[in-house]
């Protein structure tokens, strides 16, 4: 099949183009820059100019397509609301392309809207701090779109990692210190990101109408646990701060520093087959490349 693909060049986008090439579709990448057009030609590739703001070629993307994979989004949490906004427009304006064709579309979505203090299933509703794109995605559903959402772990990682972790060891740099929130028990999901790149291609393969699959490898890894490591490979101490500090060491990260997101992708792996096979986050970090100068 041919899989229009946004975010094509990025950290996760990348795998799933190699992912769905090595499976044998064709993809069709959306560039907004020459460099990332680039890149996706290496990628064997084809090439649609445009971004997220640019409705018009999201329309002509998914009208080229035999499914959409969508995984672009602004990750500048300063203009959270804003993000949101032109995130579910894309959305709808490539669901109006594919409606009444049960072609399918795939959504990322994450877990910052659950706090159930037991890992999350695929059957949990989210709550109000949930991405609306998963909302967006599903209600698609009832205009003949077979669309899908993969809620995504806080952390995916890999080499080329830009994402929470990474900008944790920036903060123990800058600050001498690694910290954690509390007594750090908190829980973050993980998955790598090979890992998540075969259960994007497995979604728009096999993904059912409604359906809500979840990228976890790691159902919960301790934010202490973390700091540890981070610690360790640094060499500055780990510490705790209370929610009082948290806003001067965290910075805009304070507001997920707490946060208890563990997850289950039991469900997940019994509907498509889907295993990870990969490291997990701690064996990944221990790895020592994360640490690389």
């Amino acid at each position: 099949m041919k899989v229009f693909v946004t975010g094509a060049s990025g950290f996760v986008g990348s795998a799933v183009v190699q992912e769905l090439r090595q499976a044998g579709h064709q993809v069709l990448g959306l560039a907004r820059s020459d460099a990332s057009a680039q890149a996706l030609v290496t990628a064997g590739a084809e090439v649609l100019l445009g971004d997220l703001n640019d409705l018009d070629s999201l329309k002509r993307g998914a009208a080229a397509a035999d499914g959409v994979i969508h995984l672009a989004y602004n990750h500048d949490f300063s203009q959270y609301e804003a993000a949101a906004g032109t995130d579910s427009s894309a959305i709808a304006a490539m669901g109006s392309v594919l409606a009444g064709s049960g072609r399918p579309l795939v959504v990322t979505s994450g877990f910052a809207g659950f706090a159930l203090g037991r890992p999350a299933t695929e059957e949990d509703t989210p709550g109000a701090g949930v991405r609306a794109s998963e909302q967006a995605a599903l209600a698609l559903v009832s205009q003949g779109v077979r669309a899908s959402v993969v809620r995504l772990a806080a952390s995916v990682h890999d080499a080329g990692d830009h994402g929470f972790v990474p900008y944790l060891i920036s903060l123990a740099r800058q600050k001498g210190a690694a910290a954690y929130l509390g007594e750090g028990l908190n829980r973050w999901p993980a998955v790598h990101r090979r890992d998540a790149a075969r259960l994007f291609r497995l979604a728009v393969e096999h993904g059912e109408a409604g359906a809500r699959y979840h990228g976890v490898g790691d159902e919960g890894v301790a934010l202490r646990d973390i700091a540890t490591i981070i610690g360790q490979h640094l060499g500055v101490p780990v510490v705790s701060k209370s929610t009082e500090e948290a806003a001067d060491y965290f910075g805009w990260m304070a507001r997920f520093a707490g946060l208890d997101m563990a997850a289950s992708s039991a469900l997940t792996q019994q509907r498509l087959g889907w295993q990870p096979t990969h490291l997990g986050l701690l064996e990944d970090l221990e790895q020592g490349d994360y640490f690389a100068a």
